[in-house]
């Protein structure tokens, strides 16, 4: 199956989605072209998950946070920080990588 166009069911809708489904962004009041592509999804599966809603937003709309590896919407984002807390700062060690030329 390709990404390009299939459908879903979301909250009980059947509805297009894919890279090949343009759209608008579904923030209340945003305008925004987007498609209904995995890079503009609120969650990591379409028709919504045990985080995000399925929903499809725009960069402005859509971002990763909360220590969540897919991008939310801010509302599911409010969401998961009221279920797991504020993420911890990051304070490990710095990592260094050299690379060196062996002549040649």
């Amino acid at each position: 199956m390709g990404y390009m166009h299939y459908e879903i069911t979301r909250n009980g809708e059947t509805i297009q989605a894919g890279y090949g489904v343009e759209t608008i962004c579904e923030e209340d009041g945003c305008t925004e072209q987007i498609d209904r592509g995995l890079g503009c999804l609120c969650g990591e599966t379409p028709g919504g998950d045990e985080h995000g809603c399925g929903g499809y937003f725009c960069g402005k709309h859509l971002f990763i946070g909360s220590g969540v590896g897919e991008g939310l919407c801010k509302r599911c984002d409010d969401r998961y920080e009221a279920e797991h807390g504020e993420p911890e700062d990051f304070e490990g060690d710095a990592m260094t990588v050299t690379f060196a030329h062996n002549g040649g």
